[in-house]
């Protein structure tokens, strides 16, 4: 199944995306052996996770709205968030996946989700994290705190994405808000404050 995905990855997604993908599975994976939790269910997430990341705006709105999602203003207003949801219902229709937990990690590995499984926030990380990232400051404090603790390392994504959209002057989705306060109260160790870019 794995080779009939990448085939339809090849067909739907430009060679960098494909690389992009192929890092968030192999990441997943890592993380997951490193928290003990299932890493070939960590990685089969992390390769569905961006199956419609290329879809146009109005597909994507079309298929929230078949499925009956209640749509945020944010979500239509920047439609490309719905990429999340989007890929978990290619997942499920196109190629057969009901593993309520898999397909849970595909729709959340954009915005989170409060209280989402710990297989979610690995694949919520790796997303982040993985190798074609590059290499920051930022990136590396976030890579060592996934290391040790998922949660806190998931409010510091949400910190380091907020200060991003708001030095962008950008629509903030509601979710980012709510994730980042459940990932630090629920968070094992306590973080040191964000690393901030230069340029901000």
């Amino acid at each position: 199944m794995r080779d009939l995905v990448i085939e339809w990855l090849r067909e739907n997604v430009p060679p960098p995306r494909l690389a992009h993908i192929l890092g968030v599975e192999q990441t997943a994976r890592e993380l997951a052996e490193l928290h003990h939790l299932d890493a070939e269910r960590a990685a089969w997430a992390g390769l569905l996770h961006d199956l419609a990341k290329y879809f146009k705006a109005e597909r994507l709105l079309t298929m929230a709205r078949a499925e009956g999602l209640l749509l945020d203003p944010v979500e239509i207003a920047n439609p490309h968030l719905l990429h999340a949801e989007a890929s978990a219902l290619v997942a499920r229709d196109q190629f057969g996946v009901h593993d309520p937990e898999v397909l849970e990690a595909v729709r959340c590995h954009t915005l989170g989700r409060p209280g989402m499984s710990p297989l979610a926030c690995v694949v919520y990380l790796a997303d982040a994290i993985e190798p074609g990232r590059g290499n920051s400051p930022e990136l590396d404090q976030l890579r060592r705190l996934s290391q040790s603790d998922l949660y806190a390392a998931i409010g510091l994504a949400c910190d380091q994405t907020l200060e991003f959209l708001i030095a962008k002057s950008r629509l903030i989705h509601p979710r980012v808000i709510s994730v980042r306060n459940w990932a630090l109260q629920t968070a094992q160790v306590e973080r040191k404050p964000i690393l901030r870019a230069q340029s901000l």
